[in-house]
C-alpha cells in the first residue's frame, strides 16, 4: 500500500495539481493555435501521412518455403525452451499423481485454441485417448495456468535483442487494444445480440492487447453489448509482465474516464478518435477561448466537481493498482446508478481536461498520429492471425460460460505467442548465418518493415494420410439396396 501511496503522492493535493495543469493546457493551446498561423499545421484538414501496413506476405520470404512446420512442432519447440506446460498445476493444490505427459497438453490447448473441441481432438490424433485428455483439461485447464503459461513466452520473447526491433524508443512501450467479434452456437448469459455483426444469432466479443513487438500480453472475452473502454484498464494492470507508458485504441476503447484513469496510472492514453472535430474541447477559464485562436475551448472545467471527489478519486485509484477489484467493475457499478454517482461524474470532468491535452497534440504532431496507426495496425493483423487459427467449428465459441470462453481464448492465445516465439527464434537463427554484414543489414531492413505476426508457413490443420490403410472405407455402403430405398 505503501508503494501505491508514493506513487499517487504527486496528485496528492489537487489544489496545487490544479495550477499546473492549468499551465500546461494554456500552453498547448497556444502551441496548437500558433503552429496553425504559422501554417505548419492545417486546422480544417488533418494529413497523416500514410504508413504501409503489417500485411502477412511481406514476411513469406522472411519464413520456410520449401516445408510447412507443424503446430505442435512449435508447441514443443517453444516448450522446451522454458517448459510452459509447467504452468499448467491441478485443481487441488495437493494432488500428487502422476502430471499427464507434454503431449497432452499440446493436443488439450490445439482443441480449445483452434477450436475443434476435446472430442474431435481425440478421435482425429493419435496416441491420444480421449477420457486422458477430457481428464486433463478438466483438472488442469484454467483461466489462470494459462495466462502464466502465457507470460512465460511473453518474457521469454524480451530476453532476444531482436525483440527491440519493431520498438520505437527502447526505454518506452507502446501498446494498443482492440476487439473481435465472434459468433457463438450455444445459448450463453456472456453473449448477445448484435445484427450488424452477427445477423440474427448471439455472439460475444474478444478484446485483446498487443505491444509494438507483437507480444499478446492480454485477453479476455465479453459481453458483445459491453462497451470496450471499459476493459481498458483491466488489460493494462492485470498483466504481470508488459508495463506500458503509452497505450492506443480506436474509438471504441475511449471513454473521458479512460483518460483519467491512465493519466493517474502514469500511462499517456492515444486513442485515434473518429470525428475528433465533433469533440469538446475544454478550459479552466478564458485562457482557451482568446479571440485570435483557431481552436477555442467549447466549455469551462468544474473544478469544484473534481476537487470535493479527488480524495475518493485517489482511493478508486489506489484500488485497481492493488487488484482488490477490477476497474470494469468499479465502473460498472459507478455507471449503473440511476442519476451518476458524483465519484463517476468527477472523474469525467477530470479525464476531459486530459482529453482535450491529447486532442490539442493529436492535432499538432503528425509522427503521434501516424505512430497510434501504426500500433493499431498490429492488431488487425493479430485480428486475421486469430480467424487463421480459430478454424474449427465455423470460427464461433462453442462454450457456454464466461470461464470456460476464457480458457478457450486463452489457449488462441497461447498458439499465437508460441508462433511469434518461434518466428523470433527462427529470423535470429538466420541472422546469425548470415555470411557478410551487407547482407544481414538488408534482412534486418526486411524484418524491420514486416511482421513476426505471419503464420503462411505453420500448418494450422494437421496432415492429410492417403495410405493405402486409411483409404479403405470404414463405414460400408450398400449402393443398390439405398438406390433401391423408398420413403413411405
Amino acid at each position: 500500500m505503501d508503494y501505491i501511496q508514493n506513487q499517487l503522492l504527486e496528485f496528492n493535493n489537487f489544489q496545487i495539481l490544479s495550477p499546473k495543469l492549468k499551465q500546461v493546457l494554456e500552453n498547448q493551446y497556444k502551441i496548437t493555435n500558433d503552429n496553425i498561423s504559422l501554417g505548419t499545421n492545417n486546422k480544417l484538414k488533418i494529413n497523416t501521412p500514410a504508413i504501409e501496413k503489417e500485411v502477412d506476405y511481406l514476411s513469406i520470404n522472411l519464413f520456410p518455403k520449401d516445408k510447412f512446420i507443424s503446430l505442435f512442432e512449435i508447441l514443443s519447440t517453444v516448450n522446451t525452451l522454458f517448459k510452459f506446460t509447467d504452468s499448467f498445476e491441478h485443481w487441488q493444490g495437493k494432488y500428487n499423481r502422476d502430471k499427464p505427459y507434454k503431449e497432452i497438453f499440446f493436443a488439450g490447448i490445439i482443441a480449445y485454441g483452434c477450436n475443434l473441441g476435446v472430442a474431435k481432438m481425440a478421435k482425429i490424433s493419435k496416441n491420444i485417448r480421449q477420457n486422458e485428455l477430457e481428464n486433463t483439461v478438466n483438472w488442469y485447464f484454467s483461466n489462470d495456468n494459462l495466462i502464466i503459461a502465457n507470460n512465460k513466452i511473453i518474457e521469454f520473447i524480451e530476453k532476444l535483442d531482436l525483440y527491440n526491433i519493431f520498438k520505437k524508443e527502447k526505454a518506452k512501450v507502446h501498446t494498443s487494444s482492440d476487439g473481435q467479434k465472434f459468433n457463438i452456437s450455444v445459448d450463453s448469459l456472456n453473449s448477445n445480440y448484435s445484427f450488424k455483426y452477427f445477423g440474427k444469432g448471439k455472439g460475444v466479443s474478444v478484446y485483446s492487447f498487443i505491444d509494438e513487438s507483437h507480444r499478446l500480453f492480454y485477453s479476455t472475452v465479453i459481453n458483445a453489448s459491453e462497451r470496450e473502454a471499459a476493459y481498458v484498464i483491466d488489460g493494462l494492470l492485470n498483466n504481470d509482465v508488459v508495463v506500458s507508458d503509452i497505450h492506443s485504441t480506436d474509438t471504441h476503447g475511449y471513454s473521458e474516464i479512460i483518460f483519467a484513469i491512465t493519466h493517474l496510472l502514469g500511462i499517456s492514453f492515444a486513442p485515434r478518435i473518429k470525428k475528433w472535430q465533433a469533440q469538446n474541447l475544454y478550459t479552466f477559464d478564458k485562457t482557451g477561448e482568446a479571440e485570435d485562436y483557431i481552436i477555442k475551448a467549447d466549455k469551462k472545467i468544474n473544478i469544484q466537481l473534481i476537487e470535493s471527489q479527488w480524495d475518493d478519486i485517489l482511493r478508486m485509484v489506489a484500488t485497481i493498482k492493488l487488484k482488490e477489484t477490477t476497474a470494469s467493475q468499479l465502473f460498472r457499478r459507478l455507471s449503473s446508478y440511476s442519476k451518476q454517482h458524483p465519484l463517476y461524474r468527477a472523474i469525467k470532468e477530470f479525464g476531459r481536461i486530459i482529453k482535450t491535452l491529447f486532442l490539442l497534440r493529436y492535432i499538432d504532431d503528425v509522427e503521434l498520429r501516424q505512430d497510434i496507426e501504426k500500433q493499431l495496425n498490429k492488431l488487425e493483423s493479430s485480428n486475421k492471425f486469430s480467424k487463421a487459427v480459430f478454424y474449427g467449428n465455423n470460427q464461433e465459441f462453442t462454450q457456454e460460460t464466461k470461464e470456460e470462453q476464457q480458457i478457450a481464448e486463452g489457449c488462441k492465445r497461447l498458439i499465437k505467442n508460441a508462433i511469434v516465439c518461434w518466428n523470433y527464434l527462427y529470423l535470429s537463427k538466420r541472422l546469425i548465418e548470415t555470411e557478410s554484414e551487407e547482407e544481414k543489414n538488408q534482412l534486418l531492413k526486411q524484418i524491420k518493415n514486416s511482421s513476426v505476426v505471419a503464420w503462411s508457413h505453420i500448418n494450422l490443420q494437421g496432415e492429410f494420410d492417403f495410405s493405402e490403410e486409411k483409404l479403405r472405407d470404414s463405414i460400408k455402403f450398400n449402393l443398390p439396396e439405398i438406390m433401391d430405398f423408398k420413403i413411405g
